[in-house]
Parts: C-alpha cells; sequence; structure tokens
C-alpha cells in the first residue's frame, strides 16, 4: 500500500510544478497569473509571453505527464500500474500546491501521460488537435476535440485501461473549459492565427 501512497504523492507533486509561473518570473519578470486569462498554462503563456516562452512551458507539461508515468519503472515498483500514478500528475497540474491551486487545464500533461504509456496514440491526439486548430482557430476546442479523439483511439487500438484514464483526463479537459465553452457558444472566444 505504502508505495502508492509513496508514488502518489511524488507525482501530484511533479504536476504541481507550475512551468509557466517558473519561466515567467524568472525570466520575464512577470506573475503569468495577473495576465491574459491568468491561466498557469502553455495557451496564456503563448499569449503573454510569446513563443519561445509558451513552447518551454508546454513541453514541460507534457514532461511532467510523462515522468509521472515513468515513476513506478523508476522507483523499482513495476507492478504498480502507472496510469494510476500518472493522473495524480495531472490533477497537480490543475490544482499545483505551490501555486495557491491555481493551474493549468490539464491538457499538455494528459499529453505527456498518454505519450508515456502509447506514443503512437499522442501522435494521433497531437496530429488532431494541430488540424482542429487550423479549421476553427480555438485552441480550447482544439483541446477538447483532442481528448475525444484520445478516447475513440483508445477503443479502436482496444488499449481499454488507458480508455478509462483518457476517458477521465477527457473529462477533466472539459470541465477546465468550461468558460471557454460559454464563450465559443458566444462567439466571444478569442481566435488565434494558425497557421
Amino acid at each position: 500500500m505504502w508505495p502508492y501512497v509513496l508514488l502518489i504523492i511524488l507525482s501530484y507533486l511533479i504536476g504541481s510544478i507550475p512551468s509557466a509561473l517558473i519561466v515567467g518570473k524568472l525570466f520575464y519578470q512577470t506573475d503569468i497569473r495577473e495576465h491574459g486569462s491568468g491561466n498557469l498554462g502553455g495557451t496564456n503563456t503563448f499569449r503573454v509571453l510569446g513563443k519561445k516562452a509558451g513552447f518551454i512551458v508546454t513541453l514541460a507539461d507534457i514532461l511532467k505527464g510523462t515522468l509521472a508515468v515513468t515513476l513506478p519503472i523508476i522507483l523499482g515498483f513495476p507492478e504498480i500500474n502507472p496510469l494510476i500514478v500518472g493522473v495524480f500528475a495531472v490533477i497537480g497540474h490543475m490544482y499545483p500546491i505551490f501555486a495557491n491551486f491555481r493551474g493549468g487545464k490539464a491538457v499538455a500533461t494528459s499529453g505527456g501521460l498518454i505519450l508515456g504509456i502509447n506514443p503512437l496514440v499522442f501522435l494521433i491526439v497531437l496530429l488532431s488537435f494541430f488540424v482542429m486548430l487550423m479549421i476553427s482557430k480555438y485552441v480550447s476546442l482544439s483541446s477538447m476535440s483532442a481528448g475525444v479523439i484520445g478516447v475513440l483511439t483508445t477503443i479502436i487500438l482496444k488499449e481499454y485501461e488507458l480508455l478509462i484514464v483518457a476517458s477521465i483526463l477527457t473529462v477533466f479537459i472539459f470541465y477546465r473549459h468550461r468558460a471557454n465553452i460559454k464563450r465559443i457558444i458566444n462567439k466571444t472566444e478569442p481566435k488565434v492565427p494558425w497557421p
């Protein structure tokens, strides 16, 4: 029992590392929570601090999820299901203890979790994100649709354990984007120039 507790706590703490806050304060002397949407995620970082910072934050947030699912192997507990451990990194990303529980919207860290378990599913999800972004110009809609594509892909590939977790992650993503959904309906959601 204690290895599960240890790995879950470590995973949550890894997920809680506020990449956007660290990059903003260290290199731009900016608290990103006070600008844009106030969200500690890659999208707000792109908008507030620019492409370079946005890319670094997004990559760091992805790697949090990937690192979390490899913890059971790294720490010598291969019998522990990495998917269970990884979910807590996503929770940490959404509600980080190091940033007053105000975090990101679960997208990048969820992607990192999937990358660590099944890179093919990750690539399909990533491709679907960019295709939807080209079509709609909405990052939020692209994120939510990528979650749905992830669920459908795991069904097709018969990855049933990953299906359960991908479904949970997609619920997280939709919940964290509820304000965006309202703005999309009201046609007030900001678009991004893509490509």
